[in-house]
């Protein structure tokens, strides 16, 4: 077993209800020993250095497809890491939740070949919707790298949601389980975005912290599932109709963030029963 490997976390991805074939490989690439080793990273951030809330954890299916959508923030997306930490250790049978992943990623090849192996693929349409056909948990956030953009002062803030999700919900039937994080803008506060030095580095922007760099700080956060939410359709409606069902996530998912952000102000941390095996 490898050294960065928790044999416990080993025999939960065992547990995980993917085809994966002799060598530990499913039919998409993913690794059943990096999946290992990621969870192992994440059970260290999810239950050591953040302090994690979390509520509704039941409302992410624990077999079938399922699509996470929920706002970004905070830099370096905290948020999409506890999404999948929380998918994977409190619930049951553990769930590998599979982001939609920004472009820039396949350009690195060390990157982009263990974001492969862990599951996280580009955010093309096609291969989100073969996923979705072989029901998998997939998580998207609407904003994309504009969410991960916003300063410090707009942290709990959404922005401009694309609508190509709601048209892959409706074309395939899948549930849309919107969450709202909270935290993430204080663990990466933001107070400006090097979008030239990004530039050059090959992403999108690179966030600047008051200590420069864009490490995250071990706060408090809080992950908010709510109830699964349908719209019935083919996918192909009218702009007009899509863009209002988007509205209808998004004021949702604001909703959620409300409710994260008054239990961070000061009520007692909320955590699902069952964790304790991980503390």
């Amino acid at each position: 077993m490898s050294l960065l490997i928790d044999p416990a976390i080993a025999a939960r991805v065992d547990r995980v209800e993917l085809p994966f074939n002799r060598f530990g490989v499913d039919p998409y690439g993913v690794s059943k020993k990096h999946v290992a080793q990621f969870m192992t990273l994440l059970h260290y951030l999810y239950h050591h250095y953040f302090t994690v809330g979390l509520v509704g954890i039941e409302h992410v299916p624990a077999r079938g497809r399922g699509m996470l959508v929920g706002n970004h923030s905070g830099g370096v997306a905290v948020d999409g890491a506890m999404v999948l930490a929380s998918c994977f250790f409190d619930r049951d049978p553990p769930r590998l939740g599979q982001a939609m992943a920004e472009k820039f990623i396949a350009r690195f090849p060390f990157a982009s070949l263990w974001s492969n192996r862990t599951g996280q693929f580009t955010g093309l349409p096609e291969q989100a919707a073969h996923l979705l056909d072989d029901e998998r948990l997939l998580v998207v956030f609407p904003e994309g790298a504009r969410g991960t953009a916003k300063l410090y002062s707009d942290r709990n803030s959404l922005v401009h949601f694309g609508s190509g999700f709601v048209r892959l919900a409706m074309k395939t039937q899948t549930p849309i389980i919107p969450f709202g994080f909270v935290g993430g803008g204080e663990a990466v506060p933001t107070i400006a975005n090097a979008y030239g030095l990004g530039k050059l580095l090959g992403v999108p922007y690179v966030p600047i912290t008051p200590w420069l760099a864009p490490v995250p700080l071990p706060v408090r956060v809080e992950l908010t599932y709510g109830e699964p939410m349908m719209f019935s359709g083919t996918g192909n409606e009218e702009d007009e109709v899509i863009n209002g069902y988007v509205d209808q996530v998004k004021q949702r998912i604001g909703e959620l963030m409300k409710e994260g952000q008054r239990r961070k102000s000061g009520e007692a941390l909320a955590r699902p029963r069952g964790t304790e095996e991980w503390a």
